[in-house]
């Protein structure tokens, strides 16, 4: 509170700047601030920015539905919570919009986190992933790099 003490000294406002090394324009607002309301007008007010827009109950809905599963609320093909499936949950359960990426911050706040799934999924056929793996992928494999000369410069091609 070291700019009240001056205000209260009568400090001239480029003195308080050069003291506190900010600009004369912050020293005038912080002056305006504590001629309206005193050392309380000049307190650290918190991180800016909006309040989340599901509060904590809302936010306890989310979490149990999330709990439940995709397969609850009508996603049958796998058992994985995507953050875009999140976002259409949040916009049928809530009628609130999120992005994908505010979704993912979100969830982040809620304490989930990106990962993979624990359990293979239940349709998963090894038989058949081995089989593609044989016949299909070596088919469609990219070869990697050709081994030619090369050169960035454009007056000495190689």
């Amino acid at each position: 509170m070291r700019a009240a003490d001056l205000f209260e000294e009568v400090v001239e406002v480029p003195c308080i700047a050069r003291e506190l090394r900010v600009s004369e324009k912050s020293v005038y607002q912080w002056r305006r601030a504590w001629e309206l309301g005193g050392r309380e007008a000049l307190c650290p007010k918190g991180p800016s920015g909006y309040d989340c827009r599901l509060g904590p109950h809302l936010q306890a809905k989310l979490a149990a539905w999330l709990e439940e599963g995709p397969a609850a609320h009508g996603w049958t093909d796998d058992q994985v919570w995507t953050a875009a499936r999140v976002r259409i949950l949040i916009g049928r359960k809530f009628h609130i919009s999120y992005s994908v990426s505010g979704v993912t911050r979100l969830l982040h706040r809620m304490g989930y986190s990106v990962q993979m799934p624990a359990r293979p999924a239940i349709e998963r056929d090894e038989d058949a992933v081995t089989a593609w793996r044989e016949a299909t992928w070596q088919e469609v494999k990219p070869s990697g790099r050709r081994p030619a000369r090369s050169s960035a410069s454009r007056t000495k091609q190689a």
